[in-house]
């Protein structure tokens, strides 16, 4: 703008005028006739800086399908997560009748008159494809989606690649949360669950995988039953974990960004688990966390890591920094590692470590090999009437 004089001295021109950095106002003195800017101060109400947050605050729908992912379904729905809407999808009209989520869809009722869908995962398929408009209206708007299901049945096995490619193709950020079947549940379930992995691993963002075989070695002596709530506890802690790092105030707190850097193309991802209430609490958790049955991987290859340590009011801030170092000096030095930590009034005297490591590349979930025989797998398609992805 330029510079404005006046003739008279005993003037004084004032304009206001505007900058993207705010307002000002130009002034001329009466004596030397001097341009002078000052910043107006700008006022804003908590109310107006509340309204700038909520438009920033990222969207995150957690979606549960099958009988296993609506029973994690329930476990999420009875703690809570922290600023996420919770979906429950079934092929199976009761079950979903007594499950508490925010929203439900039943899918496929030509294809399985709400019935379930027998185990197959070709008819959970075809269910999710019939229900499509519905589950995009429920994906609609989120930036952030989790899809959690146990592997191996019909329903979760057969829509959850569905309910990916939807999320996908919306623009939210995918993470799957799923289970491998105990290998006492037989060679058809382990193989209709290795045909839901690999469709899976090919669709979503990161994949976090938990074997179930592995929980035995966490507590070998738990009832069968039991195994199952504890593998809905370990996922509802993951969803949490990981959407409150971003919904949640914390002593240290990640935004989306943060979470995308990571997970964004994150590929097959573990989790290892630690707590600790001795003297060196910070560091015993930690390699708990690293030592978990479920973290059976070297990390030292991963290309990336999530940490969110938590503990009660008197976890001090050397002790979280103290955790993320540990495990910052056992990964690879160009991975991306990301950290967040948080307070719970409940957790007096203790810290609890949740690391997720992405890009791993785990024998555990896969095999030695592809985890089924070429010869298998066409069985399979020629019995569930399915294909193998190459």
């Amino acid at each position: 703008m330029d510079e404005q004089f006046i003739d008279n001295p005993l003037e004084q021109e004032t304009e206001t005028y505007s900058y993207p950095e705010g307002q000002f106002k130009k002034e001329v003195t009466p004596k030397t006739g001097i341009n002078q800017e000052t910043q107006i101060k700008q006022v804003v109400t908590d109310k107006e800086l509340e309204g700038i947050l909520s438009k920033q605050k990222a969207t995150i729908k957690v979606i549960g399908t099958g009988g296993a992912g609506n029973n994690t379904i329930n476990r999420i729905s009875e703690v809570g997560v922290t600023g996420a809407d919770i979906v429950a999808i079934n092929t199976d009209a009761q079950d979903l009748l007594y499950t508490t989520a925010d929203k439900k869809i039943l899918i496929g009722k030509e294809t399985t008159k709400g019935m379930g869908a027998g185990s197959i995962p070709k008819i959970g398929e075809e269910a999710a494809r019939e229900s499509e408009r519905e589950i995009k209206e429920a994906i609609m708007g989120a930036d952030m989606v989790f899809i959690t299901c146990g592997l191996g049945g019909g329903t979760g096995t057969g829509s959850a690649p569905i309910v990916a490619e939807v999320a996908k193709k919306a623009g939210a950020l995918t993470v799957g949360i799923v289970t491998l079947p105990f290998g006492m549940e037989g060679q058809r379930r382990y193989d209709n669950a290795m045909y839901g992995l690999e469709r899976l691993e090919s669709i979503v963002d990161t994949l976090i995988v938990i074997p179930n075989d592995k929980l035995l070695e966490l507590a070998p002596d738990l009832p069968l039953q039991t195994s199952f709530r504890v593998a809905d506890e370990i996922l509802t802690n993951a969803v949490k974990g990981i959407a409150e790092l971003v919904t949640k105030a914390g002593l240290i707190n990640l935004d989306f960004a943060d979470i995308r850097t990571v997970m964004n193309n994150g590929g097959v991802a573990l989790i290892g688990l630690g707590e600790s209430d001795t003297t060196d609490r910070a560091v015993e958790a930690v390699e708990k966390a690293i030592t978990n049955p479920l973290l059976d991987v070297d990390i030292g290859g991963a290309t990336g890591a999530l940490i969110n340590v938590t503990g009660g009011p008197d976890m001090s801030l050397e002790e979280a920094r103290k955790v993320v170092e540990t495990i910052s000096e056992k990964i690879d030095p160009e991975a991306r590692l990301i950290w967040g930590a948080q307070i719970m009034e409940d957790l007096q005297n203790t810290i609890r470590v949740m690391l997720i490591v992405t890009g791993v590349k785990s024998s555990q979930i896969f095999g030695p090999g592809s985890g089924v025989s070429e010869k298998r797998k066409k069985d399979i398609e020629d019995e569930l009437g399915i294909e193998f992805v190459d």
